[in-house]
């Protein structure tokens, strides 16, 4: 039986949410969950949470984890409020520490920040499996884009994160601190010698030239059809097109109200003695 996949898309991010169920038991997933966050007034928000969060409850499920593919840059993490409504565990590769060490530095958070994984339930290893309910869960190290990322296969679903996009927008950037190009071109290699019927899915669409949302395609697609990295291109003119392509790009919209919450496992900023919270934006750093 296929595995039991619920997208939920973020418009404002472009980025995907994805809950995964196994019926027979009622114990579930949710991967890569979204905090809304309006920069120009800073107030943060829970509507795109809250729909995960009914879908669960609407359909009886209790919810064992709350998984990241990696720290994101582009949408604050809204798993501190899911374990809150919901409980359940939340999980993040083991080289996380590595992400947390670079940004702990240049937002000077070490009073709140360890860099030692612990504001995580569990640091995955590579190659390392779990269960949801009745499901396997199997992890499997994918850096390249950042150093953390990992992708879940569970069941005949690949959740990739931002590794790699619908076969028509390619793969993700790797300028990021501790990203690269060539690390990225094996990762995802690996990832496509999976069962060609296996299906994909992306942690972002970003609906190039207007068409409509996709975030599902199978190996064997994206072998035939992705635009940066199908059969027959080689590492050297993968990295060539990725380096370059990654110089013409701005940073995302959100990386520094991102980063600095999502490396403590989504966690807002304590509270300063007159009860506001306030996030860091460093000056001429980036």
């Amino acid at each position: 039986m296929p595995t039991d996949v619920t997208a939920f898309f973020d418009p404002a991010t472009s980025t995907l949410t994805y809950l995964v169920a196994d019926p027979a038991t009622g114990a579930s997933a949710v991967i890569d969950s979204v905090r809304d966050f309006d920069q120009k007034s800073g107030r943060t928000g829970t509507a795109s949470a809250d729909k995960v969060v009914a879908a669960i409850r609407d359909r009886g499920l209790h919810l064992e984890w709350i998984l990241e593919t990696h720290v994101h840059a582009d949408h604050l993490s809204a798993a501190p409020y899911l374990k809150q409504q919901l409980g359940g565990r939340t999980g993040i590769g083991a080289r996380v520490t590595e992400v947390q060490s670079v940004f702990r530095e240049l937002f000077e958070m070490g009073a709140i920040c360890a860099a030692d994984g612990r504001e995580f339930d569990h640091l995955f290893a590579d190659g390392e499996t779990f269960r949801i309910g009745g499901l396997d869960g199997r992890v499997i190290a994918s850096p390249g884009h950042t150093p953390a990322c990992v992708a879940y296969l569970i069941g005949d679903a690949l959740f990739v994160g931002d590794t790699l996009f619908m076969p028509d927008y390619g793969t993700a950037r790797c300028d990021f601190p501790g990203g690269d190009a060539r690390q990225l071109y094996r990762s995802i290699r690996r990832l496509l010698n999976l069962p060609p019927a296996t299906r994909v899915f992306t942690g972002h669409d970003y609906q190039p030239n207007g068409r409509p949302l996709a975030f599902e395609a199978s190996v064997a697609e994206q072998r035939a059809k992705n635009i940066h990295i199908r059969d027959g291109i080689g590492e050297d003119e993968f990295a060539g097109m990725r380096e370059t392509r990654d110089r013409t790009l701005s940073l995302p919209n959100l990386i520094l109200p991102s980063v600095q919450v999502n490396i403590r496992a989504g966690e807002l900023p304590p509270a300063e003695p007159g009860g506001h919270r306030y996030l860091k934006i460093p000056l001429d750093a980036m």
